[in-house]
């Protein structure tokens, strides 16, 4: 039986450089972590949900649901250029990578601005924390916003990382990826829990 031997080259570069996950275990312990104090979060937010439905129906007619899709398409985005960012630094074109991060952090910070935007709106309103669904909401939001700034920190360790050329550590990029896909996920269940279930 004759065997191919490109593919068994193939074969054999495929065992030689197994899957791994991207980043390393410290930021995915954090990630989890993270993820699973928000579930609580949610959690407790759906039991109120539940137990006062009408209440909290009509305080979620009054959030601007295109502020929200707006907000969650930026921050979308902002996911996409990281991502392609970690790719083009895999590929060793690291202008490319910094520039992409850079549009990332952009990203990241529009999404801080809109959401400003929409507490002074709701805060002016006179919706404040007094009302139980804006308690939850000034929490959560609040709580998340913090997690951007922090990503954006991250954005930064990344840029510096690709800039200085003895360092480069993809580990780093990765993990930085990580955390800030981590913010976009809690974001899109967030803005779900929030704007969109009723």
């Amino acid at each position: 039986m004759v065997t191919d031997p490109v593919l068994t080259q193939s074969d054999s570069q495929t065992e030689a450089t197994p899957a791994h996950l991207p980043g390393d275990g410290h930021m995915w312990v954090m990630v989890l972590g993270d993820l699973v104090i928000f579930g609580g979060y949610f959690v407790v937010f759906m039991i109120y949900r539940s137990m006062y439905p009408d209440e909290f129906l009509r305080a979620q007619q009054h959030l601007d649901i295109t502020v929200g899709v707006l907000n969650t398409v930026v921050l979308l985005t902002s996911s996409w250029l990281v991502a392609r960012a970690v790719l083009a630094a895999r590929a060793g074109r690291h202008a490319s990578a910094i520039r992409l991060t850079y549009a990332g952090g952009i990203g990241g910070l529009m999404f801080m601005a809109c959401k400003g935007y929409e507490w002074v709106v709701k805060i002016g309103a006179g919706h404040t924390n007094s009302e139980m669904f804006y308690s939850f909401y000034y929490v959560l939001t609040g709580v998340h916003l913090i997690h951007v700034l922090i990503g954006l920190i991250v954005l930064g360790v990344i840029v510096r990382e690709l800039g200085n050329p003895s360092r480069r550590r993809a580990s780093v990029v990765e993990a930085g990826a990580v955390y800030w896909h981590m913010v976009d996920l809690l974001w899109v269940i967030i803005f779900g829990l929030l704007y969109v279930v009723r």
